[in-house]
């Protein structure tokens, strides 16, 4: 299904890219991959894959869900 709006989601994705990886670097993970559209790091030892604009967050060791401070609550 494509976005509905694409203006929006291109203006707001460069303010979440920043906000997240500035947070997560700030708890100590390292960041494997960083695209246009998602984060990819490391949680005790496995990969996280957190997609900006929809917030959802997926990966071993975590509970898959949407938003930023929940998976920051969770990788703390």
């Amino acid at each position: 299904m494509a976005r509905l709006d694409k203006e929006r989601e291109l203006k707001l994705l460069p303010i979440r890219e920043t906000a997240a990886i500035k947070q997560i670097k700030a708890l100590g993970h390292t960041i494997i991959s960083n695209s246009t559209t998602d984060i990819k790091f490391l949680f005790k030892g496995n990969v996280i894959t957190y997609f900006y604009y929809s917030g959802w967050a997926s990966g071993k060791g975590i509970k898959d869900g949407r938003g930023l401070q929940q998976l920051l609550i969770q990788i703390k």
